[in-house]
C-alpha cells in the first residue's frame, strides 16, 4: 500500500471553514463511491488553521490520472468540487488549475 500526502489551504474565514467542515461529516454517497472505487483505501483530511492536509492510503490500481479523468466524467464529483471551491483556495506555490498539492516525504522513523 502506498501512502500519498497532499495539501490545500481553506479561506481564511472562521464562517467558511466550520461549513466546509460540516460538509465533510455528510460527504455524499457517489463522492464516497468515487473516492473508493478508484483505488484510495483509506482517506484522512486533518486541519491546522486554514491549511489542510490530506493522507490517502492507495492500492496498486490507483492513479492519479485516472481518478482525475474519471472526475472530470462525473457530474456529481463536478458538483461537489464546485462546491467545495467556494471554500477552498490554492496554496501561493500551485500553478493556474491545481488545487491540491502533493507533498515530498521527507523524513521517516
Amino acid at each position: 500500500m502506498k501512502r500519498c500526502c497532499l495539501t490545500l489551504d481553506l479561506q481564511d474565514d472562521p464562517s467558511l471553514i466550520a461549513e466546509y467542515e460540516a460538509y465533510h461529516q455528510q460527504v455524499w454517497p457517489e463522492i464516497l463511491q468515487s473516492i473508493s472505487g478508484s483505488g484510495i483505501e483509506n482517506m484522512e483530511i486533518y486541519r491546522h488553521a486554514n491549511r489542510l492536509f490530506i493522507i490517502m492510503e492507495v492500492n496498486e490500481s490507483f492513479s492519479f490520472e485516472a481518478k482525475g479523468a474519471a472526475d472530470a466524467g462525473n457530474p456529481k464529483v463536478q458538483e461537489w468540487e464546485e462546491l467545495m471551491w467556494r471554500y477552498q483556495k490554492p496554496l501561493p506555490t500551485a500553478k493556474p488549475g491545481e488545487k491540491w498539492l502533493l507533498m515530498d516525504k521527507i523524513f521517516q522513523l
